[in-house]
């Protein structure tokens, strides 16, 4: 019997193995049909649609390629006319003045570098305005260096290709003759009622949140140069201090070219919150509104006072207006000692 047995047993050979690995192999592919089976109709389409929008992925380059290129052509050939006549009457219309504008830098070490990228801002802005502007001037940055020029290197490295601006690493004494400069100073006794095209007039680019009063104005004395104050006190009434940002100087002076008209220009430019009314009509501006308006800092995005804003109940409005407007912005603008008002 046990011979039998032995003749009934089949040995293990190498091709069971391979059939056994072979059923392994079939199993596997039975399960992955039966997943693919379990795929619902909406799922199949899906993946459809998708293989076919890779496979027509070059395709669609191509054709945003050739209506390019058709619109290009079509330009062409219609000459553009009507955006070229509106390029041509926009230079007809900008007249760049020759007065000249100066920002003196020579205050980096006195400040920290938070108020030092805040100077950056004011003169980001400043170039901006001078830009748009209907008359703009010849635009000056002095004694460029320091913490500043490290800033703008880091921060806005492509201020080396700014066009209408000449940035200068030497003082401005350096560059123009005594006689020509005015230093713009809120603590000089010379009020400027008119501007003369052959000055350069210098903007003290110090932000330091008056931790310096009247350095400027005690520069201007060493230096031996004259001075002056915009003329505010004598068509504006604040609520806060008279001392304005570098970039709110520098776009009174553009609005004031513009108009012709100081108080129209300081309008123009003056942040809601100081709570501005023309003189004669103080009256119209709350002493609860003159506290809150008072602040050590100036926003770019705050709204410019208007005169619709005169009246005691718009004014009221144009407080919370741009209270909301102060509220939702990410920048404060300090305000400048170095600036006159």
């Amino acid at each position: 019997m046990s011979t039998e047995g032995n003749k009934d047993a089949k040995p293990v050979t190498d091709g069971d193995s391979g059939a056994g690995s072979e059923s392994e192999d079939n199993e596997q592919n039975d399960t992955q049909a039966g997943e693919t089976e379990v795929l619902s109709k909406r799922q199949r389409k899906k993946l459809l649609r998708r293989q076919q929008w890779e496979d027509q992925r070059d395709l669609r380059k191509q054709r945003r390629k050739e209506k390019k290129q058709k619109r290009r052509r079509e330009r062409q050939a219609q000459g553009d006319e009507e955006a070229e006549g509106a390029r041509k009457r926009l230079r007809r219309e900008t007249a760049p003045s020759s007065l000249r504008l100066v920002v003196d830098c020579s205050f980096d070490s006195l400040m920290a570098l938070k108020d030092v990228k805040k100077l950056h801002k004011q003169i980001q802005r400043c170039y901006a305005e001078n830009r748009r502007a209907l008359h703009p001037v010849q635009f000056y940055l002095t004694s460029h260096g320091g913490q500043l020029k490290q800033n703008m290197d880091e921060r806005d490295k492509g201020w080396v290709n700014w066009k209408d601006i000449k940035i200068e690493p030497e003082h401005f004494q350096q560059i123009f003759n005594k006689e020509e400069l005015v230093y713009l100073t809120s603590d000089s006794s010379n009020v400027l009622t008119e501007l003369d095209q052959k000055k350069a007039y210098v903007i003290g680019g110090l932000v330091d949140h008056n931790h310096h009063k009247g350095i400027t104005f005690k520069r201007a004395q060493e230096l031996g140069i004259d001075h002056a104050q915009l003329p505010l006190d004598s068509f504006v009434k604040m609520n806060s201090r008279k001392v304005l940002a570098v970039n709110h100087v520098f776009e009174i002076i553009l609005a004031y070219l513009e108009k012709g008209d100081w108080q129209e220009a300081f309008f123009t430019v003056l942040p809601q919150r100081k709570g501005a009314v023309p003189v004669g009509q103080e009256g119209s501006a709350s002493k609860g509104g003159a506290e809150q308006q008072d602040s050590d800092s100036d926003s770019d995005s705050a709204e410019p006072i208007t005169k619709d804003c005169f009246g005691a109940l718009d004014q009221q409005k144009c407080r919370e207006q741009g209270g909301q407007e102060a509220g939702h912005s990410e920048s404060e603008q300090p305000i400048t000692e170095g600036t006159a008002a």
